[in-house]
């Protein structure tokens, strides 16, 4: 009988997979722990890349693959598809049992996986807790996934005061760091000209990296803020490299206009998913990243991209120096745009540190998962009142 802790891990979309790879090595490599991966969300869906493929690729195995998505991505899509997550979920630790549960964010998809794992008092240990995003339902979803994890691996220590705010016990937050980080310290990055031999891209003049999300507590407006955003890159002479929005409320509508736009500019090279290498290439070579990407506010002052971004959905989240925030309209954007491009900006920007760490988080994350005691402690949550130490 296999002895190891069995860590449950997971990725619902390529926007947490990047930042999970890092943790996923450190478990793999540990012989203590025996890794189960779950999958499910977007990263099964073919309208989203069917990004599952990446992780196969990169030679993961999968404990089990969970389909939750509807068809749309309207509130009632949304909403349907968390319930049917943590149909799902349920039956998948029913059959694998991990001792221990990793997830990381505030999607919605990672809300059901959270939940689901209550009844089996699974313990859940949460990566990326206390952080704000004010204009989106994740801000909700993160601080609920808070409330049901039994450990916190928060990427800074204002998140960690924050999650003490909360009531959780000290001894369960851990400040380590964004792992997400760790894979920028090791990649091997493409060149410019193999980024834009890659993405059929010029060689010279400004390269722009666009990914824009529903703002989801606004998404009555989505419509208008993407066509303004549009109406914004259609005045901008640069090459523009867009990904696909997740799978948000009117995320479709996104895509739609997306769609139609990169079939009239010729300048537009538009992408379900880029994969990891590329991603963060771009990251490198890029002259700015328009958008309201969490990305441009975790990886991209490692590479001192700037970054112009757009409206509310990222507003009370923790930035650095790299980050212009301009409101959603068209003027503003270009205003904001014009301001990236300013000629050496981005070599100033080189120097300034990444608030979220320093590339060597996923170690001190798998160090916990392996010494932490399973024992009713850390099932039992108390509340922690303010100045409490224990």
């Amino acid at each position: 009988m296999d002895q190891r802790r069995a860590i449950g891990v997971v990725s619902v979309s390529r926007s947490d997979y990047g930042h999970l790879v890092p943790v996923l090595r450190e478990l793999q490599a540990d012989p203590a722990l025996r890794l189960l991966l779950f999958v499910a969300g977007a990263h099964l869906a073919s309208r989203f890349g069917r990004t599952v493929e990446l992780i196969e690729a990169d030679g993961w195995p999968i404990a089990e693959r969970i389909e939750m998505l509807e068809p749309g991505t309207s509130p009632e899509a949304v909403a349907l598809a968390t319930g049917r997550g943590v149909g799902g979920f349920a039956g998948a630790y029913a059959r694998h049992r991990p001792d221990l549960l990793v997830v990381l964010g505030d999607r919605f998809e990672m809300l059901a996986a959270a939940v689901a794992a209550l009844p089996f008092a699974l313990p859940v240990a949460h990566i990326h807790g206390g952080e704000v995003s004010e204009g989106a339902m994740d801000n909700q979803i993160r601080h609920a996934i808070t409330k049901l994890a039994h450990l916190h691996f928060v990427s800074a220590a204002p998140h960690a005061r924050r999650v003490a705010q909360m009531g959780e016990e000290p001894w369960r937050i851990h400040t380590t760091g964004a792992p997400g980080l760790d894979r920028i310290r090791a990649a091997r990055l493409l060149s410019r000209a193999a980024v834009a031999e890659a993405l059929g891209l010029p060689v010279a003049g400004p390269w722009l990296l666009v990914t824009f999300h529903p703002v989801t507590l606004e998404y009555r407006d989505t419509e208008r803020h993407i066509d303004e955003l549009l109406a914004a890159l259609d005045k901008v002479e640069a090459a523009l490299v867009v990904t696909y929005p997740g799978a948000d409320t009117e995320g479709q509508t996104i895509i739609e206009r997306l769609e139609e736009f990169a079939g009239r500019h010729g300048n537009v090279r538009l992408s379900k998913s880029l994969g990891d290498r590329l991603y963060l290439s771009l990251l490198r070579h890029a002259d700015a990243m328009v958008g309201n990407s969490s990305s441009g506010l975790i990886e991209a002052p490692s590479f001192g991209l700037p970054v112009v971004n757009i409206g509310s959905r990222q507003a009370g989240r923790l930035r650095g120096a790299n980050v212009i925030d301009v409101g959603p309209g068209r003027d503003e954007i270009l205003r904001g745009i014009d301001a990236a491009l300013v000629p050496g900006l981005r070599a100033r920007l080189r120097a300034a540190p990444n608030p979220y760490g320093d590339g060597r988080t996923a170690p001190r994350i798998v160090r916990v998962l392996r010494e932490v005691e399973l024992t009713p402690r850390l099932i039992q949550k108390r509340f922690a009142e303010p100045g409490d130490g224990s």
